[in-house]
């Protein structure tokens, strides 16, 4: 089965992961899945968030902050110092992640060709965010002015920038309090937590709102 994994990830590198060796990436993500889980979809209501399928160059960028206490993640700290984690490690683990695939809805059943422990494995790589109640159309304009350059139309994040769709809202709050009170530099930039201080607590809640139902 981990030979299955290895060669569906060569697949879908496309012949852009010369300088990683996933199978490094696997090994090392078997720490991160005590807290994030063994395919990276995050868990515990958000507490972990889900690493799976965010750019790779973002999650390098995030566990050289951690390295260096740029971004403060006491849980992280033990296992991204220089002598846990190589710039070598960064990269593999960070391609690794990158790949992992997760579903937001599961396919029909098809009775003829119905394959129950196929339909588990499905069932384990499942996340789909549960939408909260709020004015979904103010989160979407909210959205337009401030997040889609970035994010993308649909929330899915580009070669650097993370994807907030298939995100845990609860994650999303936690990181937009800091941006706000300058825990976390929101583009690693420190006057950049100021665009969320220009919205009220109900007009952010109305923006993640919003990202609750891109997914679906």
């Amino acid at each position: 089965m981990k030979k299955n994994i290895f060669s569906l990830l060569m697949v879908l590198c496309a012949g852009n992961c010369v300088a990683a060796d996933l199978e490094n990436g696997y090994e090392i993500n078997e720490t991160c899945a005590g807290c994030h889980g063994e395919f990276a979809q995050g868990g515990n209501a958000g507490e972990y968030p889900r690493l799976a399928g965010l750019p790779e160059k973002y999650i390098i960028e995030q566990l050289k902050l951690f390295q260096v206490h740029g971004r403060k993640n006491i849980p992280m700290d033990p296992y991204t110092k220089k002598r846990e984690l190589s710039d070598t490690d960064a990269i593999d683990v960070a391609a690794f992640l990158s790949r992992t695939q997760l579903i937001n809805k599961l396919p029909p059943i098809d009775d003829a060709n119905f394959d129950a422990y196929e339909r588990l494995e499905m069932t384990r790589k499942l996340v789909n965010i549960a939408r909260i109640d709020g004015d979904y159309e103010q989160g979407r304009k909210i959205y337009q002015i401030e997040c889609v350059n970035c994010h993308g139309k649909n929330g899915l994040g580009k070669k650097n920038v993370p994807m907030l769709a298939g995100q845990y809202t609860t994650y999303l709050k936690r990181q937009i309090d800091k941006f706000v009170n300058g825990e976390r530099f929101h583009d690693n930039e420190p006057v950049s937590e100021s665009i969320f201080k220009d919205f009220s607590s109900a007009e952010i809640d109305n923006m993640l709102a919003y990202l609750t139902i891109l997914d679906d």
